[in-house]
């Protein structure tokens, strides 16, 4: 029952409906997840440890609000992590695999049209999964996974403008064009642009 509702308020701070800075009362909490105190205590305090949410003595918790130097150094390290296998995601990569990494891109330009903006960020994640996966080692694709929760993962943090969104989708076709021409260093180049949210 608490990895469930652990699950639950963690999905809710990733949508945005439990926003940054957002005090958490348990009774609310209770009632929201259809569950006892002791469940939301033992969630909260797992949340915390993760720091996506922060525990104030006598006051009670609150969704962590990260700054911009957390965001950036979270940042670096996916870089780090993610471009640090593109040579591996680049040489076992099959047919099989970049037909899937396509597919995942046009679902992505789909919702960017007929999509909720959670659904697109819910593609978004499918495609970085299933290319980082590539790698082959699932303790990174875990490990990145949960660095990515450390900053706003609220959907509409994740892109601030249109154009940004239509940027990610060529930046998911430039990815897929390195792996199918086996170029690891480009793919580390637009790994590297993609995370960081950089213009051209």
């Amino acid at each position: 029952m608490i990895d469930k509702v652990t699950e639950l308020i963690l999905h809710d701070i990733q949508i945005g409906l439990l926003a940054p800075g957002a005090w958490l009362k348990q009774i609310d909490l209770e009632q929201r997840y259809r569950c006892g105190r002791p469940e939301v205590r033992r969630a909260l305090d797992r949340l915390a440890q993760k720091r996506l949410v922060a525990h104030v003595p006598n006051r009670g918790y609150h969704v962590y609000r990260p700054d911009g130097r957390q965001e950036g150094e979270v940042a670096e390290i996916r870089i780090l992590l993610e471009t640090g296998v593109a040579g591996r995601i680049v040489t076992a990569a099959t047919a099989t695999d970049i037909a899937l990494l396509e597919r995942l891109a046009a679902e992505f330009v789909r919702l960017m049209a007929d999509g909720t903006t959670l659904e697109l960020y819910e593609a978004n994640l499918a495609f970085h999964h299933h290319l980082l996966s590539l790698c082959g080692t699932q303790e990174l694709v875990a490990l990145v996974a949960e660095i990515r929760q450390r900053t706003s993962a609220t959907p509409v943090h994740q892109w601030t403008t249109r154009a940004r969104i239509e940027q990610s989708a060529r930046e998911h076709d430039e990815m897929i064009d390195a792996v199918r021409q086996a170029d690891g260093e480009r793919l580390r180049t637009v790994m590297t642009r993609h995370i960081r949210q950089q213009d051209r």
